[in-house]
């Protein structure tokens, strides 16, 4: 019961204290704009239904596991991106694009795959395609596609599907 009450509340509040924050200051003035604009924004909010679906990440051992690979990817990509700047014009980098076709269809698995991607140091999320399900990488030093085609589909979106979908 109680919950039905707080449960519109939770949005306008986060939001005010966004504002309250961001504008560093507990005015009076700062405190009543904050309030009329998180009230309004909630009430867009609940009116125009933007509230993505609700995400239930099912296999807690295949999280820990795509962490784990996306850490390691992170670090050698760290170290790869470093040694090509360091390097310059003689590590022969090659960049280029790639289209990736994806079978993932959960919004917020398609959101954990481009954070993924765009966390790992030279890659780029450049395009997604919903009517071809493709993903258009951009990739710093493209010497092996059939490796990128592997990391993608089978390292990070195969995990995110049995997470997510």
């Amino acid at each position: 019961m109680m919950k039905r009450f707080l449960a519109p509340l939770a949005m306008p509040l986060v939001l005010l204290i966004l504002w309250l924050l961001l504008n560093d200051s507990l005015s009076i003035g700062n405190i009543v704009l904050g309030a009329i604009l998180a009230a309004l924004l909630g009430l867009a909010l609940a009116a125009s239904k933007l509230r993505p679906v609700r995400a239930y990440p099912k296999h807690p051992l295949t999280i820990l596991l795509l962490i784990w690979h996306v850490a390691v990817d992170i670090t050698k990509s760290n170290i790869a991106v470093a040694r090509l700047i360091w390097l310059g014009e003689r590590a022969g980098a090659t960049p280029g694009f790639l289209k990736i076709p994806l079978r993932i269809r959960d919004p917020h698995g398609l959101a954990a795959l481009a954070c993924i991607v765009t966390y790992t140091p030279g890659t780029v999320w450049s395009d997604y395609s919903e009517a071809d399900d493709l993903l258009t990488l951009h990739v710093l030093d493209l010497k092996d596609e059939a490796q990128w085609f592997r990391t993608i589909q089978q390292r990070y979106e195969r995990p995110l599907m049995e997470i997510f979908e």
